[in-house]
């Protein structure tokens, strides 16, 4: 594979700019992520702290092997919604290291709404569950749940990707093998009961554990009966009575060690093997992306200078280099995993979707993990390119996509807008992580280009009535506040809020990030002996 050439001149006003811009936005992330791990009332941490609870941090510190990274999942959903306060949804969720396996962890942070789980909390719920669905992960869950916040439960109980769904998805786990473990460090109450309950094995907290479908406050209510959490639902009692609960535990850290003799007791689980080589950093410094990338998403820049900042060695094979221009596609390392890489230089073209179909075919075809680097406004649109067949090729390319069996990652870099995020692997089609980084847009189409529809179909109607077209004035009320819409609900925090994606990635932290993110993919095998696509209309 050859280097790629690096063409950024690092002392250019526009590379400066650029540097600066993203640099502030980064900050901005790294405070929001703050806010989030941190950021609880004094009134919370004291109660969580007299009743001999561990903070979620430690919980996951305790938990983890010494020395390992951790790839959180979500760290900002529910940013910003009901009061503000429900950082990461209440739940601390990631993939780590326990004992050497690759597991998925979920923490229930109770000094958040003592635990309750909101509509946003449910949606990363099932988000985790996907995630070791779709790559095979032992779960594990610290619960300490009051169960659903009964204020919206019309948002959190009846339909097919509400709280049922957890339950049900629980179940298919068990069915395709994959280990659940949990440790009951706190009420876990109705939905939390049965989460727990429907888990392989179980370890129950002395003095503040307990599994119940009705708290004492409901029995009272329906039966008349006064009764303490403990002996309704505490350890004693599902240990030596129920035998709901399969592990005595003293307090929270001597439940994580016994969780991690269950995590090494598991039978070792043999990973799908790429043909890897040894890792290598890239030749370029991977900090340079702030200084290629305007958070101007009207400035145009190389995703050749993007990939070169990501892959080992800043080595890229380049396939139909000619062809399609505006579609980037080749193979490249990272961490030493092989990758098909797709990245954006332009809107899409009918060469550009028919490349990218014949590339995603060759890697799917040879077991290649693909990568989607977005920076789309979509497809072309006009009269001769219709004729020219734009809709039957970008059914092509959307086809692709959706059926091909490697594993697929996503990173928005830029805008992704309309049916280029379909094309390019937007959360509809299932890679198995997708970020953003801060600069990113992301919605049917930009804020001026929705306004500018408006403003047309508006003075086509005036037009047929036999009216004047708008006047500037008017022009500007129809405008603004689409304009204004489209940039609060297409920003990366709004997207990242309501789980659109994992994360929100610091970008000279994409490399490590992928890197993390194959290697739990590879926990799965990549597909079975089926092989194959729908039709395409030639």
């Amino acid at each position: 594979m050859d280097v790629i050439e690096s063409k950024v001149n690092v002392n250019s006003e526009s590379y400066k700019k650029n540097y600066e811009d993203m640099t502030e936005l980064v900050s901005n992330l790294k405070r929001e992520m703050e806010t989030a791990a941190n950021e609880r009332s004094a009134k919370a941490i004291a109660r969580h702290k007299e009743s001999g609870k561990l903070p979620a941090r430690k919980k996951l510190e305790l938990l983890l092997d010494r020395n390992t990274p951790f790839l959180e999942i979500a760290p900002l959903a529910g940013l910003g919604m009901y009061d503000g306060n429900n950082h990461g949804a209440g739940l601390l969720a990631g993939i780590g290291m326990v004992q050497g396996k690759e597991v998925l962890i979920s923490i229930n942070d109770a000094t958040i709404k003592g635990g309750a789980l909101y509509p946003i909390g449910v949606k990363k719920t099932l988000r985790q569950q996907a995630i070791a669905m779709e790559n095979r992960l032992p779960l594990i869950t610290l619960m300490d749940s009051a169960g659903a916040y009964l204020p919206l439960q019309s948002e959190i109980f009846p339909d097919i990707d509400d709280g049922g769904r957890v339950f049900y998805n629980q179940a298919m786990m068990s069915k395709m093998g994959i280990p659940q473990i949990v440790a009951v460090m706190g009420l876990c109450t109705a939905g939390g009961a049965y989460g727990v309950a429907m888990c392989d094995e179980i370890i129950h907290v002395k003095g503040h554990g307990a599994i119940f479908l009705g708290g004492p406050p409901l029995v009272k209510a329906a039966t008349g009966e006064e009764v303490s959490a403990n002996d309704l639902g505490g350890p004693e009692l599902h240990c030596t009575e129920s035998g709901v609960s399969d592990y005595y535990a003293e307090n929270d850290a001597h439940a994580i060690s016994m969780i991690r003799k269950i995590v090494r007791n598991l039978p070792q689980h043999e990973k799908h093997a790429l043909d890897t080589i040894a890792p290598e950093a890239p030749k370029y410094d991977p900090r340079q992306l702030y200084g290629i990338v305007s958070p101007d998403l009207s400035t145009s820049f190389d995703i050749r200078q993007v990939i070169a900042r990501i892959v080992d060695g800043s080595r890229f094979l380049e396939f139909k280099q000619m062809y399609g221009p505006t579609l980037v596609c080749g193979w490249a390392h990272i961490h030493g995993y092989p990758l098909g890489i797709l990245g954006n230089n332009g809107i899409l073209f009918s060469q550009s979707a028919e490349k990218a179909t014949q590339f995603i075919q060759l890697c799917d075809r040879r077991k290649i993990p693909l990568l989607f680097l977005q920076n789309i406004n979509g497809f072309i649109v006009g009269k001769a390119y219709e004729r020219g067949g734009i809709t039957k090729n970008g059914h092509k390319m959307v086809n692709a996509v959706s059926t091909s069996t490697v594993p697929k990652f996503t990173v928005i870099v830029g805008a992704s807008y309309g049916a280029g995020n379909y094309a390019m692997c937007g959360r509809a089609y299932s890679p198995r992580f997708l970020w953003m980084w801060p600069n990113a847009q992301i919605g049917v189409m930009g804020g001026e280009q929705a306004a500018g529809v408006l403003v047309t179909i508006t003075n086509d109607q005036r037009k047929r009535q036999g009216l004047e077209r708008l006047d500037p004035e008017q022009t500007a009320q129809i405008k603004d506040p689409v304009i204004q819409t489209a940039l609060k609900e297409g920003n990366a925090y709004y997207s990242t809020a309501n789980l659109w994606d994992d994360g929100i990635l610091d970008p000279a932290k994409t490399r490590d990030t992928l890197g993390l993110a194959i290697s739990a993919a590879l926990n799965a095998p990549i597909r079975d002996d089926v092989y194959g696509y729908g039709v395409f209309r030639m």
